[in-house]
């Protein structure tokens, strides 16, 4: 069981960049679906959620309204979408699953996202 992010980099504030976590070894639509960061220095936090059904739970107060998470469960990836970067986006993130039916939790490595004029 793998997954891999990508898409992160440097971007300039106000910038966008759209971040995927392509799964192996397991598939994605029988697992819900997290987005999470670390800022050096801070705690790990949930940016968003997307349940195995599709449906989208709740996104962290600081990027409501910018960033969007979805799934494509022909690709078995998930996606988060990110505009209007600030600074303070500025950190690693890593995709989380969570199976629903053996409730086996995997972590990605991590994609840096630096926000930055």
């Amino acid at each position: 069981v793998q997954l891999v992010e990508s898409g992160g980099g440097l971007v300039q504030p106000g910038g966008s960049l759209r971040l995927s976590c392509a799964a192996s070894g397991f598939t994605l639509r029988s697992a819900d679906m997290r987005w999470y960061r670390q800022a050096p220095g801070k705690e790990r936090e949930l940016v968003a959620s997307i349940l195995n059904t599709g449906v989208i739970g709740d996104y962290v107060d600081s990027v409501k309204g910018r960033f969007t998470i979805s799934r494509d469960n022909a690709k078995n990836t998930v996606y988060l979408q990110m505009n209007s970067l600030k600074a303070e986006d500025t950190a690693v993130y890593h995709c989380n699953a969570r199976s629903v039916l053996s409730r086996n939790e995997y972590w990605g490595q991590g994609t840096q996202v630096s926000v930055s004029s």
